[in-house]
């Protein structure tokens, strides 16, 4: 049976776990995440289906059902498993994706290789997805693709599926032209993604950065713009943008420009710092850390976190502030990634060194200045933590959005309120007001930033958590799903109304 909303994503909607029984399809673990999230919006379909990739020794004969149907609490679903060799893993997304395109979303322009690349590897790949998400898909369905790893899916699908509706979503920062240009594919990526009918981020600086790049590489003209609403502005912060670009026109088409951050669940996470597990565990961590004050980091293992920056943040803290030895402590939570690339186990050796380091300086039988840990924490455990944390600092380099500050204020009680440092390069520094804004380049900002949060007194950490929380409701999941989908109408009912060109007026590549 044709679906009439098909989400193409790289992951499967579901954890796989291979039990004496057999193979188990279990539902996520946690509500949180990108994965439940895209989930809900299934249940809304009167039909849906997710295509995502599954690892096969032979593609032709992958030992696997290339297409299942699911049934969980989100309704019922088919899944396309699109096969895939370790090698076609390993080549589009460990290598193009993460080391070349990655560092180039996120500004880190030095650590770029272009070298091992194989583009016809991820063409094809990319051409596999489109298949994939086609056959599952009716002709005018709502085809949703997510992220930079499948940026020519779309191209392919409007060949095959010429009365689609076709959706992108960017989860990472779009760069400038002079950023993004450094790629050598730039062209057929631009091109690609101007088959869409909208091309989504989360904040107005990623779509003013995609509307100058088409405009540096086609003929595009930007023909509808807008003033940024307020609740998408945080007062002088350096992803702030003042408008937002609304449609572009290229050769007779109009694409749309969806800028809309996702949220969390939060409620869920509200709800859960109350639960009784919670609160006991909650309870635990303030007596084990007694009057000592505890600074919460979490993110993953990635030279674009700002994991080094904020332990030799701390370090300086400790070297500076002697009155702060056994009062206070750093639980910076690194969770690897992608431990198999080399980047990143060097990011994992260096955090791992800084933190021996400082607890040697520093520390002594009774008191160990940074706890770090690089295993996923169970986010009822984790809701506990942040719900005890004095401090979140949270101070990537660059990020698309970070939910983690989300999820943080989300668990605060605001008898006790904590206080929240955040880099004013994570794209949801645009919607919280409240934190304590922080430059993670400058060892002087960071420096003030600690002091700062340290020392607030109650009143002054309520009254910013009061706002936190109230910007993190604000732009919740459920916000997130009803803005998506009241758009997805908007372009279904322009495409019956015939508002985008034929195709036939683009000219071949």
């Amino acid at each position: 049976m044709k679906s009439d909303l098909v989400i193409v994503y790289h992951r499967q909607p579901y954890e796989e776990v291979v039990t004496d029984a057999g193979v188990e399809y279990r539902e996520n673990s946690s509500p949180n995440g990108i994965v439940p999230t895209l989930k809900g919006f299934l249940g809304k379909a009167k039909r849906g289906a997710w295509v995502a990739w599954k690892e096969a020794e032979d593609t032709s004969v992958p030992g696997f059902e290339p297409v299942i149907e699911i049934s969980d609490s989100y309704g019922t679903y088919d899944v396309s498993r699109l096969p895939l060799t370790a090698e076609q893993v390993s080549s589009f997304y460990h290598v193009t994706s993460k080391v070349a395109f990655w560092p180039i979303l996120h500004g880190f322009k030095e650590r770029y290789n272009y070298d091992p690349v194989d583009w016809p590897a991820f063409r094809s790949v990319n051409w596999a997805f489109a298949e994939a998400a086609a056959e599952q898909a009716t002709d005018d369905a709502v085809i949703w693709i997510h992220d930079y790893n499948l940026w020519l899916v779309p191209g392919y699908l409007r060949q095959l599926k010429p009365n689609a509706t076709i959706c992108f979503f960017h989860h990472t920062p779009f760069p400038g032209p002079d950023m993004f240009n450094v790629l050598p594919w730039r062209a057929e990526i631009i091109d690609s993604l101007l088959a869409c009918d909208s091309v989504g981020f989360h904040i107005p600086r990623y779509a003013q950065n995609f509307a100058a790049v088409v405009r540096s590489l086609t003929g595009a003209k930007l023909i509808e713009d807008c003033a940024t609403p307020t609740t998408l502005a945080a007062a002088g912060g350096a992803l702030n943008d003042r408008r937002m670009p609304l449609t572009l026109e290229h050769y007779g088409n109009q694409i749309s420009i969806h800028t809309r951050p996702v949220g969390v669940n939060f409620d869920y996470i509200e709800g859960l710092s109350k639960e009784i597990e919670v609160r006991e565990r909650y309870d635990e961590i303030r007596h084990e850390m007694g009057d000592r004050k505890l600074i919460l980091s979490v993110s993953r293992t990635d030279y674009t976190k700002g994991n080094i920056e904020q332990l030799e943040a701390f370090a300086r803290l400790l070297e500076r502030r002697p009155d702060l030895h056994d009062k206070v402590r750093l639980m910076l939570v690194s969770v690897g990634a992608n431990r198999n690339m080399t980047a990143y186990a060097e990011i994992q050796e260096k955090i791992e060194s800084l933190t021996g380091r400082i607890n040697g300086t520093y520390g002594s039988l009774e008191w160990q200045p940074v706890a770090l840990i690089s295993q996923a924490i169970p986010l009822a455990q984790l809701v506990a933590y942040y719900a005890a944390a004095d401090v979140a600092s949270i101070t990537p380099l660059a990020d698309g959005l970070n939910l983690v500050a989300s999820e943080f204020c989300a668990a605060q009680d605001l008898t006790r309120p904590g206080a929240l440092i955040l880099s004013e390069f994570a794209g949801c520094a645009v919607l919280l007001d409240g934190a304590i804004p922080v430059n993670p380049f400058s060892n002087a900002s960071m420096d003030a930033a600690l002091d700062q949060a340290l020392a607030m007194e109650r009143e002054e950490a309520a009254s910013r958590m009061a706002a936190l929380r109230r910007c993190a409701k604000t732009w919740d999941i459920s916000a997130w799903t009803d803005a998506e989908l009241a758009h997805f109408k908007v372009l279904k009912d322009g495409r019956r109304l015939g508002l985008r060109a034929m195709d036939g007026a683009r000219p071949a590549a």
